[in-house]
């Protein structure tokens, strides 16, 4: 790594003009080759999966997404020949939008099914021509401008669809802009130094930027959803600007020490770069993990995370020593450097301060302030015991959107299984095969929980193979409704073997409900083998670094804990709904079925960094005094500033992504929030510390043959580059 620093510190200009012909050359490519986001949610091997599979060979038209033009009348009939003459043109205009395919309208012949029962609400399906990610905003926004300009008193006119909520979603470019100015506020008061605080945000935005600049690239290689982006920047913002914190604290430290500033920059590079590479590495491992889970949809989410926070470590680990050397002092503010000039090198106090005072409690009090952690973590995880994996329908976006009030009117007019209906799609071989679909479908209507049964063929021109029909329930609950769920597994499981035993009949249940059912089923299954395999990955990784059994099991508990915490956290604010008003996300929801997996992932693998860069210190100060009570208190005092410091940066950064009103990616944002906080204010300040003074010279036991068989693994720097002490931010 000095190397590395050095080089980068001589020819700062070279690496700059390099990151900015980067940025400049990535962000051409993207444009060039544009993005091309598969959206399409289906799970291979599941019910629903086969569904989709036999839709698309059958019928493609039918096996893809489509969005809503939804009226309704206050008075009189969706019919009569005022509405139509206000409707028609308008649906012809629509048609003529760039990108739409189609415009199917309930005025034409067999369109009566798309008005409903009491005749005040109606229904044209919009087609597009690309998936909703891939869709120019302009023409979709068009199409809803143009839509709601027929609106006339006592004619309601909104749209719903998944074109129609991409197109209201917050720009990533205003998430991002409100994450980077909270992480300013917080960095400038960490420093006390525009310069200081700039510094983060720089390298940040180049790791993050390349990265995101990357995805159109990526999404041409493997299937990557339109949720990548949103996610990437969500995880690159917090990682980048914590990774670049480490290093520049690092670097004001050697200043104020009296290192000149190349040195300081190769000190820093050398322990706190070194820290960011084994972070960043650990971080990327667990987000890879998530392909041991087998779902499609959630490996191009791990590549992309991988992707970006691959981008802000080589950002953090070859930029800054380059503006370190542009910036050489006056990463300092005035007031630190007249002190450096006028009294020469200062020499903080890591015996007093806040967190000093705090270390020095817990060994008088181990017992009690463990057990108190203990109770917090599970008194907040009892939630997760009810935990139920499900996903979030339109009824959950704002009040004031489009798509909610396209969710009530067509819930009002149709019912609420409307919005997600089921397709009971079947592979037909023979007469007895037909004879047996025909009893089946009468047999749905009188299933409880079915609103509505509508029967038809899925291939237009006829067929020398099996004939693919299609049948479509409508439940009488909402989408995310636990019922629909029951529903679902009822007619699998009982209704449908009753009427395709001793037949070739083949019928899955498919769309949008059931492909999300299936997926939180999958999730539940493998999110048990998933844990196993990152617990027992960080266990390996840290006997290695610290040569000892128990401190790596102790994490591996208390990880699991944390992890538990965390969706207790997410069951009560969403699935309960206690929080859900509160940040104007509607009712109580489901916690997303794909959620589970990308949230663990990242919490092992910043939990790793936290624990890394906590007990590296404690072992530290063990391997020169052995005495378990010193080694754990140096090691708290010495880091609890720069561990809160990254947390609340953290998590200031992932809470603003939670405050843009869509319930998926508010989601994620408590979910890490959450993780962080208690990760870094439970488990590193009072639980690891509590546990380690209570377990004394035990926590640095390995039996010697395994010690002798296992390889090292190097984090510090080697002795003769010993640096100074590890700097604190001015953050308390």
């Amino acid at each position: 790594m000095s190397v590395l620093a050095r080089w980068c510190y001589r020819h700062r200009f070279v690496v700059i003009t390099a990151w900015i012909g980067l940025l400049i050359g990535l962000t051409v490519i993207s444009q060039v080759v544009k993005s091309s986001y598969d959206n399409s949610f289906t799970l291979t091997g599941s019910g629903s999966g086969s569904a989709q599979e036999l839709l698309q060979r059958a019928a493609p038209g039918q096996a893809g997404d489509s969005d809503q033009i939804v009226w309704r009348v206050s008075n009189g009939s969706v019919t009569d020949p005022a509405v139509k003459q206000r409707i028609l043109p308008m649906l012809a205009r629509v048609s003529d939008v760039p990108e739409v395919g189609s415009v199917v309208s309930p005025y034409q012949p067999g369109g009566k099914v798309q008005t409903s029962p009491d005749g005040r609400t109606a229904y044209a399906t919009v087609t597009f021509t690309k998936s909703s990610d891939n869709l120019d905003s302009a023409n979709i926004k068009r199409v809803i401008s143009v839509a709601r300009a027929a609106r006339e008193p006592g004619l309601s006119i909104e749209l719903g669809g998944q074109a129609i909520s991409h197109a209201q979603q917050a720009p990533l470019s205003y998430m991002s802009a409100i994450s980077i100015a909270v992480a300013a506020v917080i960095l400038f008061f960490a420093f006390g130094s525009l310069f200081a605080m700039a510094l983060p945000i720089a390298a940040a935005l180049a790791g993050v930027g390349s990265g995101l600049m990357l995805m159109a690239p990526l999404s041409h290689l493997t299937s990557v959803t339109g949720l990548a982006p949103i996610l990437g920047a969500l995880i690159g913002l917090g990682v980048g600007v914590d990774y670049a914190l480490f290093i520049v604290t690092r670097y004001r430290h050697g200043l104020l020490s009296g290192l000149d500033p190349q040195e300081s920059a190769v000190r820093a590079l050398n322990t706190s770069g070194r820290a960011v590479l084994f972070a960043g590495g650990t971080v990327c491992v667990a987000l890879l993990g998530l392909l041991t889970l087998g779902q499609g949809f959630l490996n191009g989410l791990a590549y992309a995370a991988v992707i970006t926070v691959a981008c802000t470590v080589l950002a953090a680990i070859t930029l800054l020593p380059a503006l370190f050397g542009v910036l050489r002092l006056r990463v300092l503010s005035r007031r630190q450097r007249r002190r450096l000039q006028a009294d020469g090198p200062q020499h903080e106090d890591s015996a007093s301060g806040v967190w000093a005072r705090w270390s020095r409690v817990i060994p008088r009090f181990p017992v009690p302030l463990a057990a108190a952690g203990l109770v917090v973590i599970i008194v907040i995880s009892l939630p997760a015991l009810s935990l139920r994996l499900g996903f979030a329908d339109d009824s959950n976006d704002s009040k004031s959107s489009t798509s909610y009030k396209a969710y009530e009117m067509l819930a009002a007019g149709f019912g609420p299984g409307f919005n997600g209906p089921l397709l009971l799609v079947s592979q037909v071989s023979s007469a007895a095969d037909r004879a047996a679909l025909d009893r089946l479908d009468r047999a749905l209507t009188a299933v409880p929980g079915v609103a509505a049964v509508q029967t038809g063929p899925a291939q237009a021109t006829p067929s020398a193979g099996p004939t693919i029909e299609v049948t479509q329930i409508l439940p009488t609950t909402a989408p995310q409704a636990r019922a629909t769920a029951t529903l679902i597994s009822q007619v699998r499981n009982t209704v449908i073997p009753r009427y395709t035993q001793n037949t070739t009949l083949r019928v899955y249940v498919g769309g949008v409900t059931a492909t999300f059912v299936d997926f939180a089923a999958s999730t539940d299954a493998k999110l048990p083998w998933f844990l196993a395999a990152i617990a027992g990955f960080s266990f390996v990784l840290l006997m290695l670094a610290f040569r000892s059994l128990l401190i790596p099991a102790v994490t591996a508990v208390l990880n699991l804990l944390s992890a538990a915490a965390t969706f207790g956290v997410l069951t009560a604010f969403f699935q309960w709904g206690w929080g859900m008003k509160a940040f104007g996300l509607g009712e109580s929801v489901p916690v997303e079925g794909y959620l589970p997996g990308i949230v663990l992932a990242i919490l092992f693998g910043l939990s790793m960094d936290y624990q890394v860069f906590l007990v590296s210190r404690m072992a530290e100060e063990w391997s020169r005094t052995r005495d378990n009570a010193r080694a754990v208190l140096v090691g708290q005092t010495d880091t609890a500033r720069v561990i809160t410091a990254a947390a609340a940066i953290m998590i200031a950064v992932f809470l603003t992504f939670a405050l843009v009103g869509e319930v998926n990616i508010a989601q994620f944002g408590i979910g890490l929030a959450s993780a962080v906080a208690l990760d870094a204010f439970v488990l590193r300040t009072v639980l690891v510390p509590a546990v380690m003074h209570l377990c004394g010279r035990a926590n640095w036991w390995l039996p010697g043959w395994l010690d002798r068989r296992l390889p090292h693994l190097a984090i510090e720097p080697p002795a003769e580059e010993e640096p100074a002490q590890e700097p604190r931010p001015a953050l308390v």
